[in-house]
């Protein structure tokens, strides 16, 4: 498994405006659009090609293309907010999706939703959301897709937790997960310090 944290200037700084508290909605969401378009350009530069004939104005050549279909599925509902910035990158992308919700009290992911495109065993899996917390909901996801045939699943997450990525890298050891931050620790409410407060919240203009 690797864990890789993007030390990226133009990451950092987006992600500094969308920590901060006074931050609006369409800012927030602007910042998330742009940082999801920096990480999938980052995530995606070692898939792996096929070669693919092709004929150019001059003449006949070899180029390429990726070898796999790729499959974002974002964990609903903040998760969908990174979906833009990733399908500008990846058009050709197909949408699966995830819904769960947290349960207050017990801090356990609940799951609501689950619907998915054909052809995850031949395809690559994204998962996203904006914060890997204490791992629960990516967990769920995760073995939720896993079921479902899936051979090839990575992990993306804007800021997380060292409690979350622990608890992951116990379980899958050979999943890849990249981080745009990764962050202190997780307080008793089970929120990420110093965080960016609830991604969904921000991001929807919920409370």
């Amino acid at each position: 498994m690797s864990v890789k944290i993007l030390d990226h200037a133009l990451i950092k700084h987006k992600l500094s405006i969308m920590r901060e508290k006074s931050t609006s909605t369409y800012i927030f969401k602007q910042n998330l659009d742009e940082i999801a378009m920096l990480m999938a350009y980052e995530v995606s530069k070692d898939f792996p090609l096929k070669l693919k004939d092709i004929e150019t104005p001059i003449c006949k050549t070899t180029g390429y293309e990726l070898d796999k279909q790729i499959v974002l599925v974002p964990i609903l509902r903040a998760g969908i907010g990174l979906v833009d910035g990733f399908r500008t990158i990846m058009p050709n992308a197909k949408i699966g999706h995830i819904g769960m919700y947290r349960d207050e009290e017990t801090l356990q992911p609940q799951e609501y939703y689950a619907r998915f495109p054909k052809g995850l065993t031949e395809s690559k899996v994204i998962i996203v959301d904006p914060m890997l917390a204490t791992g629960g909901s990516a967990d769920m996801a995760i073995q939720d897709i896993l079921d479902r045939g899936a051979k090839d699943i990575m992990l993306v997450c804007l800021v997380g937790a060292p409690e979350g990525v622990k608890f992951l890298q116990d379980k899958y050891p050979e999943l890849d997960i990249t981080l745009a931050a990764l962050d202190d620790h997780l307080n008793d409410h089970g929120y990420i310090v110093p965080g960016l407060g609830d991604a969904g919240d921000r991001l929807f203009g919920t409370n």
